[in-house]
């Protein structure tokens, strides 16, 4: 479980997230609501570890140990996956050999006795992944996202999931950059990732991805806080009526 306790977060001098506590449990699905600078994504790059935010009080654990003291790849070893809402490009890296580096080093944190696949046998085992997402194998000889359209870039993080397989999901905004029929694909995608081994946690202002992946709990944050939580019923009537005065 990840469980945020009261953390007061700043960029500099101004003050952004403001005493936000809540948890977020294997098994169940969220979803974090707000309007456009209600720093929603402002929390999941908190809890990624990125440089610009300082944690200035509060606590944030993750399976009991302090999420806080952790660099952002330790973060990711402990089981956390950000879907980013705008996907970078890097030029100079091969797709596969990112691709592999990335499951090598989570089998191996999993598994000691783990061993290394080559690029070869990398090839080999992720053909089916491949096949599965509708990714041409030809992609692994590109570089990084570089030109990648959208939904090709979103299929590629799916990939990196069920590759590395994160025990906290969490995607920021998914539909940025995405027309209708790549999202809808994209959606059916993650909505396949759902189990009761990990949680999704989804953070919008929209919520066409609700009629994809069911969520447990909803948080609606305003201004730096979490100012109202329910079930999912609360995200149908927000759906309906607009947030009005939260």
């Amino acid at each position: 479980m990840i469980q945020i306790k009261n953390i007061e977060v700043s960029a500099g001098d101004v003050e952004i997230l403001k005493g936000v506590s809540l948890d977020f449990e294997p098994g169940k699905n969220y979803c974090l609501l707000g309007k456009n600078g209600s720093w929603k994504s402002t929390l999941s790059s908190v809890l990624m570890g990125h440089p610009k935010y300082e944690v200035r009080s509060g606590d944030i654990t993750i399976e009991g140990e302090d999420l806080l003291e952790m660099e952002p790849d330790e973060r990711s070893a402990a089981g956390i996956f950000l879907s980013f809402q705008n996907i970078p490009e890097i030029k100079g890296v091969k797709l596969s050999e990112y691709l592999r580096t990335i499951f090598n080093i989570s089998s191996k944190n999993n598994n000691d006795d783990f061993t290394e696949l080559s690029p070869f046998m990398f090839k080999r085992f992720v053909k089916s992944h491949l096949a599965e997402l509708q990714i041409d194998e030809a992609f692994l000889e590109r570089d990084l996202n570089v030109g990648f359209s959208g939904g090709e870039k979103r299929k590629i993080e799916i990939l990196q999931m069920k590759l590395i397989g994160p025990k906290y999901i969490i995607l920021d905004e998914i539909d940025s950059g995405l027309d209708l029929d790549a999202f809808k694909t994209v959606a059916t995608m993650l909505q396949s990732l759902s189990s009761p081994e990990n949680s999704i946690i989804i953070i919008t202002h929209y919520f066409t991805i609700l009629e994809y992946i069911d969520v447990d709990k909803v948080f609606v944050m305003k201004a730096g806080k979490v100012v109202k939580e329910g079930w999912k019923e609360l995200a149908k009537q927000i759906s309906q009526e607009g947030f009005g005065e939260l």
